[in-house]
């Protein structure tokens, strides 16, 4: 079985799914340390032809809270600001009708923290972009916290009788490759590679996130996106 470990992100750029195709399992690390101004709950969307952040308020978020832990800031009015500006950006984009109509059912979902808006979503983007990795939360099943760093990846990897396991390419100073080989664990990182689409009339702007992706390509396209990447 091959499996990636990474945090939850709010709407994640290409690289993330690509990950997410690339194994058997995503285990969705939700009960590590909550890390401020980070990308959990925040990506980037292209307005005006320009990289523009967008943020999902939270209550009270602080990095001595887990990530399962931190709750949406549920009276703030930024659903309906965000939604505003999707259609703003991208309404004459090829594939509105249908992405904003995926947006705006994912926005307005039910949930109390972010790491419960982010599995909604990140399903919800699978399935819409045909990915069928399982996708679960670490939170909820290995039960392993008094361990640290790669010793918790590599209990995981065992509990989930993992034969390989794969990292974004900036876990490459964290990892040890021999670690790994003692416990017959294959260990890879993913390069993302910038594949240009159109974005209007626009210069192209890599590395946005998802939402942007969805807007400019169509299923076969997205088919293609998904294997720019190469294993180191």
């Amino acid at each position: 079985m091959t499996i990636a470990i990474m945090q939850p992100y709010i709407f994640p750029y290409i690289g993330y799914f690509q990950l997410i195709n690339a194994v058997d399992k995503f285990v969705i690390y939700d009960d590590v340390n909550f890390i401020n101004k980070g990308w959990i709950n925040r990506n980037q969307i292209l307005v005006s032809g320009q990289p523009h952040l967008f943020t999902v308020p939270l209550k009270d978020a602080s990095q001595n809270k887990l990530i399962h832990e931190v709750e949406l800031a549920i009276n703030d009015p930024w659903k309906k600001k965000f939604l505003k500006t999707i259609q703003q950006s991208y309404q004459k984009a090829p594939n509105y009708q249908k992405v904003s109509l995926l947006i705006e059912e994912i926005v307005n979902f039910q949930s109390e923290t972010i790491a419960e808006l982010t599995l909604y979503a990140l399903k919800q983007v699978c399935i819409y972009m045909h990915i069928d990795t399982q996708i679960i939360n670490s939170s909820k099943v290995y039960n392993n916290t008094a361990l640290k760093a790669q010793d918790r990846i590599l209990d995981i990897c065992r509990q989930e009788n993992a034969s390989h396991y794969i990292n974004p390419i900036g876990g490459m100073e964290l990892y040890d490759k021999i670690k790994f080989e003692k416990e017959n664990i294959r260990l890879n990182f993913i390069k993302s590679v910038a594949s240009p689409y159109p974005q209007f009339k626009n210069a192209f702007v890599p590395w946005l996130s998802v939402i942007d992706i969805l807007m400019f390509n169509d299923a076969e396209n997205i088919a293609g996106l998904l294997k720019e990447f190469e294993l180191i």
